[in-house]
């Protein structure tokens, strides 16, 4: 408790008024400061917020679960949203995927919303089409998180990438082996009219200009799966000239490193992105010829920060409309250590916990560096 402040001269104890007006001004502050953490659902400016959630729900509207990427992903959600519901951090949740039709995942975004859903995180098939429903969404009081694919409804929280480092990062290493001599460049991006592709192959484009002697003679789809990159880029190659680096979006490495190989080509430069059949693949080729090649993607647990992203604006947080998120690169000398915690046929993923994602929203706010993807125990 504060001592009493007393008036110059006075010995006996007695408070001077001006220290009566100023115990009053500042009780008064702190009960005003005290009311509003009460009424507020315990905002936090920094760390987890602890508002009550025990009763909201958390859906996961997905556009697409064609891929090994996209299935881990989704149970990557299950995964913390089934230990949110254990903890009492939510009452329930769901996921709908739609087969890549923006029309059917608008739909199904409008079902949730009859469904009573308190927040919607969204992967879109579009970074437009769907801004109708997702209006609806917030009209509705409902927070909606966009993640791993960016959405132009200003309402909608987005998590995602800085696709421009993504970009530059691919050609930089590219260039750390090729220098500035002329070379080739074959880009297989994801899937047409996707956000997240539009906005990496912007970043390739902004990642090349900077590399004059470099030039882009091709480009394909992969859908961010190997047996599409394959055929795709099988199906280009005839048509090419030397390809002295391959840019990717992840999941199309090892179909493309299989499309070189068939046409009898030497492998050129293919950045890997995090799958286990590239990881391997690299390996032996390493192992066999020195091959060296650097690995980057998103993890599919961004599923993961999208949830505690929306678990948190519910508990009184202050998020940023934008969270970045950062990137998972593998160099040569960590190889080795990211693939033996990888499954066979599976994506390299890292967890998310609630108190991790408090601290990337913290770092977005106060703009500062992000913490590190975990790496493997």
């Amino acid at each position: 408790m504060r001592s009493r402040a007393k008036a110059p001269g006075r010995d006996n104890g007695e408070e001077s008024p001006m220290a009566k007006s100023n115990g009053t001004i500042l009780a008064l502050t702190a009960a005003l400061l005290a009311g509003s953490v009460l009424t507020s659902g315990a905002f936090a400016a920094e760390g987890t917020a602890t508002g009550d959630t025990s009763g909201k729900k958390i859906a996961f509207s997905n556009s697409y679960a064609g891929n090994s990427f996209r299935q881990v992903m989704i149970k990557s959600f299950e995964a913390a949203a089934a230990k949110a519901k254990a903890d009492g951090k939510i009452a329930g949740s769901t996921v709908v995927s739609s087969n890549n039709s923006v029309t059917e995942q608008a739909s199904q975004i409008q079902n949730l919303i009859l469904q009573g859903y308190d927040a919607i995180i969204v992967l879109a098939g579009s970074d437009t089409a769907l801004n109708g429903s997702i209006k609806e969404a917030c009209d509705a009081g409902i927070t909606v998180v966009a993640f791993a694919s960016g959405v132009t409804e200003p309402c909608a929280y987005v998590v995602d990438y800085n696709l421009d480092s993504y970009a530059k990062a691919e050609l930089d290493f590219i260039a750390s082996k090729l220098g500035d001599k002329p070379a080739n460049i074959l880009e297989i991006r994801g899937m047409a009219g996707d956000g997240f592709d539009k906005r990496l192959n912007e970043g390739v484009n902004k990642a090349l200009a900077a590399h004059p002697s470099y030039k882009k003679v091709g480009e394909v789809y992969g859908q961010w799966t190997g047996t599409v990159a394959q055929k795709e880029v099988s199906g280009v190659l005839p048509s090419l000239p030397q390809i002295d680096g391959v840019l990717t979006q992840g999941g199309d490495g090892y179909g493309a490193a299989q499309a070189f190989k068939a046409a009898g080509r030497k492998l050129p430069i293919i950045i890997m992105g995090n799958r286990q059949d590239e990881l391997a693949l690299w390996k032996k080729e390493h192992d066999a010829t020195g091959y060296e090649t650097f690995s980057l993607g998103a993890t599919p647990s961004v599923s993961q920060v999208a949830f505690w992203v929306a678990q948190q604006i519910l508990a009184g947080k202050q998020v940023p409309k934008f969270v970045e998120v950062p990137l998972l690169q593998i160099n040569q000398p960590d190889l080795d250590a990211w693939l033996k915690t990888v499954p066979e046929g599976g994506v390299v993923n890292a967890e998310y916990p609630q108190d991790l994602v408090a601290k990337i929203i913290d770092a977005n706010v106060a703009k500062a560096p992000l913490p590190m993807v975990p790496a493997p125990k």
